[in-house]
């Protein structure tokens, strides 16, 4: 059988089976289990596709399995505090993580702690990166709603506090759930609350284009991939789906369904914790308290099956099958540091122990062509095919020539090469 294209990735609260697992999204057929623990809502994701990352429900851990290997010990990132929510860049160079009030932002190539955001009131309730990792959102039970630029927050400029792009704040009860659409910073957000509202937004200037008011808080939200419609998980089970396209769509309106497009899907018996849309559009999945995890055909609103947990679903979701994930022999590119838990892990002895400098490059930094010792190879090879045709006719004179180029060339690479090391230091030294 050849890997599926899409996967279904589920926890609950109990992890009695397991800790997450993945399904097929036809079938609900079990492909693979991760054991040990149990994870916290809003806190599973799949870094860079060769890692699995769980948060530890009410304890301050997140548990790491590599993606192909389901019987292994698991490892643990230990954090700060008990992480309420999770999230990893698409691009796989970031982690964000809700501990109380602050969001934490984690180097993967060198588990350094970049930044910690401290903006929110209350306690973060849910964290979500752009398709393309340059902004994300964060929500929480203080009612708002904020939109980072990460190439403000991975700064150089240590003395600079980060602030958000935008502060999102017209709701009036904590913030459930956030869906970010495509388009990176073009995008459109969408935020669902217990003041029984899911609004939409705009990312790039923060404009609010949609509210719809429902008779029940909302506990989850997404869009379709083409974002024609926006399905919303109610806390009665139901799941209301909103069309984005319809001729009489207001900016403020009120949930009823009608034959242009607005509907209910019925079938869970508890709050709808979690849902998420297949990439071709036609399949909603969807996590309850109820203990079951859905699959619907979108058009004809059928549940396609449905599969029994051991506790409240707290993740679900579809998401693209990891290249690698089949593969039983297939292991990380790069093994994951220590993460550390301090901004400076050199001053409060806490090493992640890679012995590497952290370089933060700007959102639109570009390669250079070559490095001065790559030029000063070059420059070296060139010399040499060059010598070695000539040295042994034209005299000693010429050999005595050609040992002098040798050494200012030698010359030439130390003296780059303790530039390049000085002006990497001034880059990367705090103020």
């Amino acid at each position: 059988m050849s890997a599926p294209a899409e996967i279904v990735l589920s926890a609950d609260s109990a992890g009695q089976l397991f800790n997450c697992a993945v399904f097929d999204p036809h079938s609900g057929a079990e492909f693979l289990s991760y054991r040990g623990g149990n994870t916290s809502s809003r806190s599973l994701t799949v870094l860079n596709g060769e890692y699995i990352l769980g948060a530890q429900l009410c304890k301050n851990f997140i548990n790491v399995w590599e993606i192909q290997r389901k019987d292994q010990l698991q490892q643990k990132i230990v954090c700060p505090g008990i992480v309420t929510c999770l999230c990893a860049s698409p691009n796989g160079l970031y982690v964000l993580a809700g501990i109380a009030e602050a969001i934490y932002l984690w180097e993967v190539s060198t588990g350094y702690l970049l930044a910690i955001l401290s903006r929110h009131y209350q306690d973060l309730s849910c964290i979500r990166f752009t398709d393309d990792s340059s902004h994300f959102v964060s929500g929480g039970k203080d009612n708002l709603a904020l939109i980072w630029n990460l190439s403000s927050v991975v700064q150089l400029d240590s003395s600079r506090t980060p602030e958000p792009r935008h502060i999102l704040s017209r709701h009036s009860l904590p913030i459930t759930d956030i869906h970010c659409g495509l388009m990176g910073p073009q995008a459109r957000v969408a935020t669902a609350s217990l003041d029984q509202t899911v609004k939409v937004w705009e990312i790039s200037s923060g404009e609010m284009l949609l509210s719809v008011l429902f008779d029940v808080g909302i506990m989850s939200v997404t869009f379709d991939p083409c974002e024609y419609f926006l399905f919303c998980g109610g806390s009665d089970g139901n799941i209301f789906q909103v069309s984005l396209c319809s001729t009489s769509l207001s900016r403020d309106k009120t949930f009823q369904s009608d034959s242009d497009g607005n509907q209910v899907f019925k079938g869970h018996g508890n709050l709808v914790t979690c849902l998420s849309v297949s990439m071709d559009g036609t399949l909603l999945l969807s996590g309850s308290n109820d203990e079951t995890v859905r699959m619907w055909d979108i058009q004809s609103k059928q549940c396609i099956w449905s599969i029994n947990h051991k506790g409240p679903v707290t993740n679900a979701a579809i998401i693209p099958a990891p290249a690698n994930m089949f593969l039983s022999d297939s292991r990380p590119a790069i093994p994951l540091p220590r993460f550390s838990r301090h901004l400076n892990p050199s001053e409060q002895g806490d090493s992640t122990g890679t012995g590497g400098m952290c370089l933060r490059l700007g959102a639109n930094t570009q390669e250079p062509e070559g490095t001065y010792l790559e030029k000063a190879d070059e420059l070296y090879s060139l010399m040499c095919a060059v010598t070695d045709k000539s040295v042994f006719g034209d005299g000693e004179n010429t050999k005595v020539r050609v040992s002098e180029l040798e050494e200012e060339v030698r010359t030439l690479k130390k003296i780059n090469k303790d530039l390049y090391e000085f002006s990497t230091q001034l880059l990367t030294k705090p103020n």
